[in-house]
Order: structure tokens, then sequence, then C-alpha cells
């Protein structure tokens, strides 16, 4: 019966971030060469991204997103330079369920 009843629980099958490299809101002081976002779902390659940009709006990444072992995906960087950047991601799960999200970075002047 237990096994049943445990059976029936909603499986919460949709890939949100767990944690980033740059962190989340964080300031750095060495320009990532990649951003990395790990998910709490294994994602499907072809139609998971990550989008970085400056202030300006202008892309910085170098538009290579890859899915490493299922819930880690990551993206080159060009050579930044001191600023705040924004990370734009979109996630499908393995199993079809949607979501994207953004956060910030700084990159310190020295």
């Amino acid at each position: 019966m237990l096994l049943a009843a445990a059976s029936s629980l909603p499986a919460w099958a949709h890939a949100f971030l767990d944690h980033a490299l740059p962190k989340v809101g964080s300031t750095v002081t060495q320009a990532p060469q990649n951003v990395h976002i790990w998910f709490t779902q294994d994602l499907e390659p072809a139609f998971s991204t990550i989008q970085v940009v400056d202030q300006a709006g202008n892309r910085v990444d170098k538009g290579d997103t890859s899915v490493q072992s299922g819930d880690e995906m990551l993206v080159s960087l060009k050579s930044l330079p001191p600023g705040k950047y924004k990370v734009m991601w979109h996630a499908l799960s393995v199993d079809t369920h949607e979501t994207d999200g953004t956060f910030e970075f700084i990159i310190a002047s020295q």
C-alpha cells in the first residue's frame, strides 16, 4: 500500500535552475571563460540554450551552448571587460516541460 501511495505523488518535472557559475548575482574579479548552469532535471540538448549579453544588449557568448552530463548546460564567452552581464537561459527537460529565466553577474575592474 505504501508503494502505491508513494507512486501517486506528483512529479516535479520542470528543469529549474539549481546553481550557476559565475554564481547568480555575484561579482567576480576575473572574467569567466564560460557560463555553467546546473538544473534540477536532465535537459533536451537540441532545445536548451544560454545567451549572455552586456549592458548594451550585445551578445557576448560564442553561441556554442552544450548540455553536459544531462543536467548541466554551458556556453563559452568572448573576452569580457569589466561590467554587468545578463544570462538568459531556456531549458527543455527530457519530459518536454519548458522553463526559462535570467540572472546577472558583474565583472569588477581590478
